[in-house]
């Protein structure tokens, strides 16, 4: 299980998972020894905090994968910085989505060719939950960014 959480990132180790119905619900950590501040770019070890992150990845053996992340906060050490705290980043996954980039890629993939509807309902059935209304609001943020 550690293999396929290193593809979406290298600093991330796998703590375990759990199967329940048709999803597997995998935690993880970040391995990461210091953060970049997002506003002044200065290097911090410092931790604020922790908090659970959660979001949809794409299926592992036909089953519907949710990564819980044990994200964390840091300080930033700047004090010209107007910044006192800033979560960790990751490549995989814009701030506050609740999709990797390679999901939302693949509901491209299947939803340009028909309603948001019908690709709602073979996403739901194989590959991830998400509704009309998910698939519409990812096609126009993809159209909105080229």
């Amino acid at each position: 299980m550690d293999e396929l959480i290193k593809l979406l990132d290298k600093s991330l180790e796998y703590i375990n998972h759990e199967v329940i119905k048709d999803t597997i619900y995998i935690n993880v950590k970040s391995s990461k020894q210091e953060a970049c501040c997002p506003n002044c770019n200065a290097l911090s070890k410092r931790i604020h905090s922790r908090y659970k992150r959660s979001f949809q990845d794409l299926p592992i053996s036909v089953k519907k994968t949710v990564v819980i992340l044990n994200n964390r906060k840091f300080f930033c050490n700047n004090e010209d910085c107007g910044r006192r705290t800033f979560s960790e980043k990751f490549e995989f996954i814009e701030d506050k989505a609740k999709k990797t980039k390679r999901l939302e890629d693949e509901i491209i993939n299947l939803s340009k060719n028909m309603s948001s509807i019908s690709a709602s309902k073979l996403l739901r059935e194989n590959i991830a939950t998400v509704g009309k209304s998910t698939v519409c609001n990812i096609l126009k943020k993809r159209n909105t960014n080229t």
